[in-house]
């Protein structure tokens, strides 16, 4: 775009982010993970220097790319991301390092976690049957988060 200063104006990161990795002809292909995420939701006060992306997009389980100054995590999915399932692969993820990105612990995670969870009409029904996809661990973070066994439904 053309602007008053001579350099012009660039491209938002997040922007660019979202058409090559998140979106692909119009429906969803991927989204954002990692301490970003984990920031958006509040339970972390960290700002990422590097953004992490989950995206059938990805040729390798992880890879690293550079985007102007900013570093982008790239990671292949579990199974493949589409428009109904992007919002609990995002949150399983999440739940899966939950005890690495988190700065609170007990009732105000727990309930963070449940107010985003009403606020994207996500229950515990709904991540049952992706829960084959991720480590053990999960059933231990979920148990210490208090969403084990359906409590947020």
């Amino acid at each position: 775009k053309k602007t008053v200063f001579k350099s012009g104006s660039q491209l938002s990161r997040d922007r660019v982010i979202q058409k090559k990795y998140l979106q692909k002809d119009g429906t969803r292909c991927g989204y954002i993970s990692g301490v970003s995420f984990a920031n958006k939701l509040g339970i972390t006060t960290q700002v990422p220097m590097i953004c992490e992306v989950v995206t059938n997009k990805a040729s390798k389980d992880y890879r690293e790319a550079r985007l102007a100054s900013s570093r982008v995590i790239v990671r292949k999915p579990r199974i493949a991301v589409n428009e109904s399932n992007y919002l609990i692969l995002q949150f399983l993820d999440l739940l899966k390092d939950i005890d690495d990105f988190s700065e609170i612990a007990g009732d105000e995670l727990s309930e963070r976690l449940l107010t985003y969870m009403r606020k994207v009409n996500l229950r515990f029904s709904d991540m049952e049957a992706f829960l084959q996809y991720y480590p053990d661990k999960i059933y231990k973070n979920l148990y210490k988060t208090g969403l084990l066994n359906g409590v947020s439904s």
